[in-house]
């Protein structure tokens, strides 16, 4: 873990000095040092257990608008000129006695570094230096530096308080429905100090086009078009899900796509620079999925811990990639503790007590310590909706990988319901309709429900007790860098 604190300590250093406010409250040159505060008051949100989850420090403490305004020289005028934009995260809907309700999550924004005018491209390209140890942004790929640019933009981002939003929806047709209902939500509270708004919305209903029986035979998965009033980036999809059926709940990094978050300067250079690209064929495998059962397809859902103003690029990645889903990501707003520090377990266990009927195939990694203890807990947790566990073993496929992990929370679960491997294809042919799990061809390996992957433990001389001496000392550094 020190090597990893190390390298956020040292991606967040310091600028130069900013020039004078211009007449319109818009610095058009460096605003080096004020932006070297806000990247320094970063540091307080780096987490260790958030950086094994995500290349991405935490960002829930990035200072709020006002400090941000401040720092970068900008005052009423300067932020009235620039637009309103809405990061709209595609939700999910449930089926009631009274009908449907449909989670609606997503912050507006405004976003000073975005443009020309605002600050100039080299204030914009000194801040993405920060996230880019070792290297220069003028050393990337023209189009890389346009990623690192928009990235660096997004996590800048002015949360904007107090906004009223309204939502067009149109239910689009499909299998088993035509189609053609339409309606208009207007969110009940204005936006929070962290410009979000998060929760559910039971839909209005009219006589001439209705919804689709959510508690139906065979029901489908309606796609429904949501349009944010004021802007044109708050366009996304909420997906009508049936009461029964099955949902395949996948993370996205070094799992859908690769990251190496286990190579901290690579981690980061395929994060903040360099095109989302998927983890070999897992694309392929996904496709069969969706195809696999024309009549009752399954409903996809994509969660990741990655913090909101960092999500777009991720779901623009999913939607060309892989079949349209949900998406779940991490809160600017924390209400609990666990909220705070459990934000994957509370994001599962909303999804999961939203589908109490609904059976769930779980998909991740063992580099990620909360789907590790996660996953295997919410099958005690909801007994019944946990069908499969499916984990790549990235030790296995990646010898750049040194992350130990812990497998002792599947001791208690059946050896059918989970499955390790380490290629897309080990999971070919799988028929999660079916009751399949486990696919008896792949090479799944021995799991021992304990420390796995430790530093040396292949080395057969060094015997267990070595391994048992590198597990003291993994929990031992882990606990001293939390305290």
């Amino acid at each position: 873990m020190a090597p990893l604190l190390l390298f956020f300590g040292l991606a967040l250093l310091t600028l130069a000095s900013p020039p004078p406010e211009n007449s319109n409250g818009l610095q058009p040159r460096a605003v080096s040092e004020t932006l070297a505060d806000i990247l320094d008051n970063l540091r307080d949100g780096v987490n260790v257990d958030d950086i094994k989850q995500s290349v991405l420090p935490d960002f829930w403490s990035i200072p709020g608008t006002d400090e941000i305004t401040k720092e970068l020289g900008l005052n009423e005028t300067g932020i009235r000129a620039l637009p309103l934009e809405f990061l709209n995260i595609p939700g999910y809907a449930n089926y009631t006695s009274q009908g449907w309700n449909v989670r609606f999550h997503g912050m507006a924004y405004k976003q000073p570094l975005s443009g020309p005018g605002v600050v100039s491209n080299h204030t914009l390209d000194e801040a993405a230096n920060k996230f880019l140890p070792d290297f220069d942004i003028s050393e990337l790929q023209p189009h890389e530096q346009d990623n690192s640019r928009n990235l660096t933009s997004a996590i800048l981002s002015l949360p904007q308080e107090g906004e009223r939003l309204l939502f067009a929806l149109n239910a689009s047709g499909g299998r088993g429905f035509q189609g053609g209902w339409t309606g208009v939500v207007e969110w009940a509270k204005t936006t929070d100090s962290r410009g979000e708004i998060s929760g559910f919305v039971q839909l209005p209903t009219n006589s001439e086009n209705g919804l689709p029986d959510g508690n139906a035979t065979n029901a489908m998965v309606v796609e429904l078009d949501v349009h944010t009033n004021r802007t044109d980036t708050g366009n996304a999809t909420a997906y009508l899900v049936p009461r029964d059926g099955i949902t395949i709940l996948s993370d996205i990094d070094d799992i859908l796509r690769v990251t190496k978050i286990y190579v901290p300067k690579e981690g980061l250079l395929n994060s903040f620079a360099r095109d989302f690209v998927p983890w070999m064929n897992m694309p392929e495998i996904f496709t069969g999925w969706f195809r696999q059962h024309p009549d009752s397809p399954y409903h996809f859902h994509y969660l990741t811990t990655t913090p909101e103003q960092a999500t777009r690029v991720y779901m623009d990645f999913i939607y060309k990639t892989y079949p349209l889903g949900s998406f779940d990501t991490r809160p600017l707003n924390f209400t609990t503790v666990d909220q705070t520090f459990s934000v994957r377990r509370t994001l599962l266990n909303e999804i999961f007590q939203t589908f109490p009927n609904r059976k769930f195939i779980l998909i991740g990694d063992t580099t990620n310590s909360d789907v590790m203890s996660n996953y295997p807990e919410l099958v005690s947790a909801f007994p019944g909706q946990v069908q499969c566990i499916l984990l790549r073993n990235t030790s296995a496929t990646d010898p750049d990988n040194g992350f130990p992990y812990n497998t002792k929370g599947f001791e208690t679960l059946k050896q059918e319901q989970y499955m390790f491997f380490t290629t897309p294809d080990d999971l070919r042919g799988l028929d999660f309709a079916n009751g399949d799990c486990r696919n008896a061809s792949a090479r799944m390996g021995t799991v021992d429900f304990s420390w796995q992957g430790l530093p040396f433990e292949k080395s057969a001389a060094r015997g267990r007790a070595r391994g048992d001496m590198w597990a003291a000392v993994v929990v031992t550094v882990a606990f001293a860098v939390l305290l």
